[in-house]
């Protein structure tokens, strides 16, 4: 356990220090900041649409996070055989396995937190459908306060004990993040105690928890890629499958009575639609709790195939 642990943090600090890793997160706060103006066109509900853009990117974010940074994790130790220096401690290949998937999906989820308060900050302030309304001043405020806070602090431990920029950002941005929502779960718009108008739906946390089930997926997906092949091949493998997970009702079950390949290609394609609740964004129905369990159970189950299946393939994996 101590070798799994200590891989594991190692392997969430590098990804935090990552660039690719803080320009993803900063790229889609910006979308979050500016989907309440993309939203503000439509025909009907304005505020559905919001919901549905924040979604999909928290969605994207998390893809692409755990599709950069398990190939970063992994691809590059093999690539630069830095790999022989852990695996001579002794370190056994499935612990290496398993904890590269733990300090990958670490960061995946740090950011697909941050990503998630700043979608309900986003849907908190929502869309200004009619000339008189204004925006949320507790939530520009408190974004304000997020952003400024980060930086100076950032630029502090940078400066006075020499710590990373941009991991001590993320992480420091998680904080206040936290204290950001505890504070506006509690303040209306009003600046008053009013809890219940706070405008958090548990529809959409509960959204951003199973979709941050389906980045698990596709971090071990990444990670057993990553195991055996290039950056370029782990890139275009995960887009791949994350595609055809998102239609693969369409594809795989309405021809799964007539052909064999198609009842194959249906239990071994995870149907990422499952975590996906827009149908009941816009319809209005509530999503139970439940539905988050068993979403959460197939997540796990698939996790858990797919690094077995990690483990068989870098068992004999030729790394010297």
């Amino acid at each position: 356990m101590n070798k799994l642990f200590t891989i594991a943090k190692n392997t969430f600090i590098e990804t935090l220090r990552q660039p690719i890793y803080g320009i993803i997160v900063v790229i889609a706060l910006l979308l979050f900041f500016l989907s309440p103006s993309l939203a503000m066109y439509t025909m009907d509900d304005d505020n559905k649409l919001l919901r549905e853009l924040g979604l999909s990117t928290l969605f994207l974010t998390s893809l692409f996070i755990a599709i950069f940074s398990a190939s970063g994790a992994v691809a590059d130790e093999l690539e630069n055989k830095t790999i022989l220096t852990v695996l001579t401690k002794p370190v056994q290949r499935p612990i290496f396995v398993l904890a590269k998937f733990l300090g990958v999906f670490a960061a995946v989820a740090l950011a697909h937190y941050i990503c998630t308060v700043a979608l309900l900050m986003c849907i908190r302030n929502g869309v200004l459908e009619n000339a008189g309304d204004t925006h949320d001043r507790t939530v520009l405020v408190s974004a304000g306060v997020i952003v400024f806070g980060v930086i100076i602090l950032s630029a502090f431990f940078n400066y006075t004990y020499d710590w990373k920029f941009s991991s001590t950002a993320m992480v420091l941005t998680a904080i206040f993040a936290t204290l950001a929502i505890v504070f506006l779960a509690f303040i209306d718009n009003q600046w008053t105690f009013n809890p219940a108008e706070n405008r958090i739906n548990t529809v959409d946390v509960y959204g951003a928890i199973l979709l941050l089930f389906a980045a698990m997926i596709i971090v071990a997906l990444a990670v057993a890629l990553s195991a055996r092949f290039n950056i370029v091949v782990t890139l275009a493998g995960c887009i791949g499958i994350f595609l055809l997970g998102l239609i693969s009702a369409y594809v795989f079950a309405r021809s799964e009575d007539k052909y064999l390949w198609a009842k194959i290609g249906k239990y071994l394609v995870p149907d990422l639609q499952v975590f996906w609740i827009s149908d009941a964004i816009y319809e209005g129905s509530p999503v139970p709790l439940i539905y988050v369990g068993l979403g959460a159970s197939y997540a796990i189950c698939y996790t858990a195939a797919i690094l077995c299946l990690a483990i068989a393939v870098f068992q004999r994996r030729q790394v010297g």
